[in-house]
């Protein structure tokens, strides 16, 4: 696999999945506080649900092609469970040269 397309897809589910919390979020609000609708949760509760998996199996692909270590695999698929977590781990692994490629030999 091409590593610059894992990380464009990484980067691109992470920030899904972070938008996808708000959206489930705010519906989750809507149906329990006024107590108006439950359409948010009845939406974002399935599109969650399949970009959640969808970065969990892009987080491992990305651990496998870029040579990630347990510990940094762990802390990306920990950090799909909090709220927009995805995206700060996107910034950190950005930041610190997670997302590069690993030199060839």
């Amino acid at each position: 696999m091409n590593p610059r397309t894992v990380v464009l897809a990484f980067r691109a589910v992470a920030v899904a999945e972070a938008l996808s919390w708000v959206g489930l979020l705010a519906g989750m609000y809507v149906k329990y506080v006024p107590q108006t609708s439950e359409a948010g949760v009845q939406f974002f509760g399935p599109v969650h649900g399949a970009v959640f998996v969808a970065y969990v199996l892009v987080a491992l692909v990305t651990a496998r092609v870029l040579g990630w270590s347990r510990w940094t695999t762990l802390l990306a698929l920990a950090a799909s469970i909090p709220p927009l977590a995805t995206v700060v781990f996107e910034r950190w692994a950005g930041r610190t040269g997670r997302l590069r490629a690993p030199a060839r030999a």
